[in-house]
Protein backbone atom coordinates (compact mmCIF):
# COMPACT_ATOMS: atom_id res chain seq x y z
CA UNK A 1 0.00 0.00 0.00
CA UNK A 2 1.53 3.51 -0.55
CA UNK A 3 0.74 5.65 2.07
CA UNK A 4 1.93 9.21 1.65
CA UNK A 5 2.96 11.85 4.16
CA UNK A 6 0.59 14.64 4.87
CA UNK A 7 1.85 17.54 4.42
CA UNK A 8 1.39 20.54 6.96
CA UNK A 9 -0.89 23.07 4.75
CA UNK A 10 1.14 26.78 5.04
CA UNK A 11 -1.23 28.75 3.76
CA UNK A 12 -5.01 29.50 4.19
CA UNK A 13 -6.91 27.27 1.20
CA UNK A 14 -9.88 30.09 1.20
CA UNK A 15 -8.27 33.63 1.08
CA UNK A 16 -4.48 32.91 1.19
CA UNK A 17 -3.13 34.06 4.09
CA UNK A 18 -0.58 32.50 6.17
CA UNK A 19 -1.80 29.76 8.71
CA UNK A 20 -0.69 29.41 12.36
CA UNK A 21 -0.75 26.62 14.75
CA UNK A 22 -3.66 26.31 16.99
CA UNK A 23 -3.09 22.55 18.64
CA UNK A 24 -0.48 20.67 19.72
CA UNK A 25 -0.95 16.83 21.26
CA UNK A 26 1.10 14.18 22.68
CA UNK A 27 -0.04 10.58 21.79
CA UNK A 28 1.40 9.28 24.60
CA UNK A 29 -0.49 11.24 27.33
CA UNK A 30 -2.85 12.87 25.51
CA UNK A 31 -1.50 16.32 26.66
CA UNK A 32 -2.95 18.87 24.70
CA UNK A 33 -1.75 22.29 24.14
CA UNK A 34 -3.86 25.50 22.42
CA UNK A 35 -3.00 28.60 21.59
CA UNK A 36 -2.20 30.27 18.51
CA UNK A 37 1.24 29.59 17.62
CA UNK A 38 3.34 30.88 14.73
CA UNK A 39 5.59 28.40 12.46
CA UNK A 40 9.17 28.21 13.07
CA UNK A 41 11.04 30.36 10.06
CA UNK A 42 11.98 27.20 8.32
CA UNK A 43 9.04 25.45 8.44
CA UNK A 44 7.67 28.31 6.49
CA UNK A 45 9.05 28.16 3.54
CA UNK A 46 8.13 25.63 0.18
CA UNK A 47 8.77 22.24 0.33
CA UNK A 48 11.42 23.00 -2.82
CA UNK A 49 12.79 25.38 -0.29
CA UNK A 50 13.35 23.30 2.68
CA UNK A 51 15.09 20.60 0.25
CA UNK A 52 17.15 23.03 -0.95
CA UNK A 53 18.09 24.25 2.74
CA UNK A 54 18.69 20.30 3.38
CA UNK A 55 20.90 20.19 0.50
CA UNK A 56 22.77 23.02 1.24
CA UNK A 57 23.43 22.10 4.77
CA UNK A 58 24.63 18.26 3.55
CA UNK A 59 26.91 19.93 1.31
CA UNK A 60 28.86 21.87 3.92
CA UNK A 61 27.83 24.69 2.30
CA UNK A 62 29.36 23.75 -1.15
CA UNK A 63 27.50 25.66 -3.87
CA UNK A 64 29.80 23.78 -6.48
CA UNK A 65 28.84 20.37 -5.10
CA UNK A 66 25.27 21.45 -4.81
CA UNK A 67 25.54 22.59 -8.57
CA UNK A 68 27.23 18.88 -9.64
CA UNK A 69 24.54 16.84 -7.43
CA UNK A 70 21.70 18.73 -9.11
CA UNK A 71 22.57 18.76 -12.55
CA UNK A 72 22.53 22.51 -13.36
CA UNK A 73 24.85 25.81 -13.83
CA UNK A 74 26.57 27.30 -10.32
CA UNK A 75 25.24 30.31 -11.34
CA UNK A 76 21.44 28.81 -10.82
CA UNK A 77 22.31 27.32 -7.63
CA UNK A 78 23.63 30.48 -6.85
CA UNK A 79 20.53 32.32 -7.82
CA UNK A 80 18.20 30.04 -5.90
CA UNK A 81 20.12 30.82 -2.63
CA UNK A 82 20.36 34.69 -2.90
CA UNK A 83 16.27 34.15 -3.29
CA UNK A 84 15.67 32.09 -0.75
CA UNK A 85 18.33 34.65 1.26
CA UNK A 86 16.19 37.56 0.38
CA UNK A 87 12.86 35.49 1.60
CA UNK A 88 14.14 34.53 5.02
CA UNK A 89 15.22 37.93 4.88
CA UNK A 90 11.83 39.18 4.97
CA UNK A 91 10.46 36.82 7.13
CA UNK A 92 12.22 37.75 10.09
Amino acid sequence: MNTSKKRLPLRCPACDSTLKVGRLFCEECDTEVCGSFELPVLARLTENEQQFAIAFIKSSGSLKDMAKNMGVSYPTVRNVLDDLIDKLNKME
